[in-house]
């Protein structure tokens, strides 16, 4: 009774259980219509490359909303959206600014339940008056909605990348499609098409420009894209996917074979396996539909991987993209998760990247293979990633058998030391004739001096 150490349990308990009633449970996204929670990145990943996530020309929702910097757009800006977004609807005889307000404002606990924080400094007010801002902008920007306005904001070029790079690609910056297409339909309510049909003609010429994906996902079915982000992931979902991590090892083994790293391009080489790129929206239906559908030939014997064409924005495109898978596993899959760390393990040396780049897997305009294999090397950085249901898990497991092949590496080894040359496999080839002919003379001789011989 007298140690110093002794707990009062009865007054602990009553602690915790005041505890337990005061902390507020986390907001149910799923059951509220919110499909895509909208969450700040990792630490982890984040201090790999910080500017990667953060946005540089505009803000968009309540993440960066108070960023002070010269560089960003201007609620100026934003306003003259939202006065093309109001002529607009005043032609075709639609809403008034107090009933754009109205309607925001009715699912503003909606919208801010479908992020992962609260942002209680925002109040009601400014927090609506952002929504609607920044949906008309997204709107103007993407949609078509004022052609006019579009043309007189257009700045370049220049902007119009840094517009696109902050308003897509970023998943921080970002405000639930819901208010989007809330907007939209009180702008054209006769438009018959949604605001997510209106913006994927939008985003699949992007993509198609950029050679990252053909294809033409139905982005208006429900429950429909979350923010404009998970709209571009929608266009990059591999075309086969494989079953869960459950193959079989070996004939007869009676093991399951655990996913494991993939092998360098270097050494895959060496193991006989080539690489050739496969066409997008090829003819004939064999040609991939996005830089996801990587597969190996119908003989095994050559990866067939989609071109991927690297230019100062691909860096930053996929590391969010795998953002955005890793706050919504269930929602978003782990697809573009799973392409990255293939190729970022597949291309981690410069010696990888030349064998790629000659091979025309890849392309890229920077200084030095090096360079390029370096930031393939920290692309997956602080990324958690399981192997269950990993799209690539039977093509890891196809490759690696080859790899493990002792047959067929040394045959490789052949190939690769005196078969690249043709002078040296002639000589290889005079060799092993000569060698023959010696044999033979070597038995005949034997032959002339044994009884009976000739």
């Amino acid at each position: 009774m007298a140690d110093s150490h002794a707990v009062d349990i009865a007054s602990l308990a009553q602690q915790l259980r005041e505890d337990l009633a005061a902390a507020a449970p986390p907001p149910a996204q799923l059951d509220t219509g919110c499909p895509i929670v909208i969450a700040q990145v990792g630490e982890l990943t984040r201090n790999v490359d910080p500017p990667e996530y953060e946005p540089q020309h505009v803000a968009i929702g309540p993440c960066y909303h108070r960023t002070d910097s010269t560089h960003m757009a201007r609620d100026d800006e934003k306003l003259r959206c939202l006065a093309a977004v109001l002529e607009k609807a005043a032609t075709a005889g639609g809403a008034t600014l107090e009933v754009y307000l109205d309607e925001v404002a009715r699912i503003e606990a909606r919208a801010r339940r479908c992020y992962a924080h609260t942002f209680e400094h925002l109040d009601g007010a400014e927090f609506v008056r952002m929504l609607l801002l920044d949906a008309c902008y997204l709107l103007v920007r993407f949609a078509r909605l004022a052609a006019r306005q579009e043309n007189a904001m257009a700045g370049g070029a220049k902007e119009a990348v840094a517009v696109v790079r902050d308003t897509l690609y970023l998943a921080e910056n970002q405000i639930p499609f819901f208010v989007v297409d809330m907007v939209y339909r009180l702008t054209v309510p006769d438009a018959g098409v949604s605001a997510a049909d209106a913006i994927a003609g939008y985003v699949r010429e992007l993509l198609r420009r950029q050679q990252y994906s053909v294809a033409t996902p139905a982005v208006a079915a429900p429950p429909g894209p979350g923010n404009l982000l998970h709209l571009l992931h929608m266009h990059l979902t591999p075309v086969a996917l494989s079953p869960p991590c459950t193959t079989v090892a070996g004939a007869g083994s009676g093991k399951q074979q655990r996913f494991g790293r993939w092998r360098t391009a270097t050494e895959y080489h060496c193991a006989g396996v080539g690489f050739r790129p496969r066409p997008l929206g090829g003819k004939g239906g064999g040609g991939a539909r996005s830089i996801l559908d990587v597969r190996l030939d119908a003989r095994g014997g050559a990866l067939e991987i989609p071109h991927l064409n690297i230019d100062a924005e691909t860096w930053r495109l996929l590391r969010n993209l795998m953002a955005l898978e890793q706050s919504n596993p269930a929602a978003a899959g782990s697809h573009v998760t799973a392409y990255c760390v293939f190729v970022s393990q597949l291309a981690c040396t410069a010696r990888d990247v030349e064998l790629l780049s000659r091979r025309g897997v890849i392309a890229h305009g920077m200084g030095s293979h090096g360079e390029v294999a370096e930031l393939f090397a920290d692309l997956c950085k602080g990324v958690v990633f399981g192997a269950d249901g990993n799209y690539l898990h039977a093509t890891w497991l196809a490759m690696e058998g080859r790899f493990r092949s002792r047959p067929r590496r040394w045959a490789a080894w052949l190939m690769l030391k005196y078969f690249s040359n043709p002078w040296l496999a002639v000589g290889l080839a005079a060799a092993a004739v000569g060698l023959v002919c010696t044999v033979v003379q070597a038995v005949y001789s034997v032959l002339s001096y044994t009884p009976g011989g000739t």
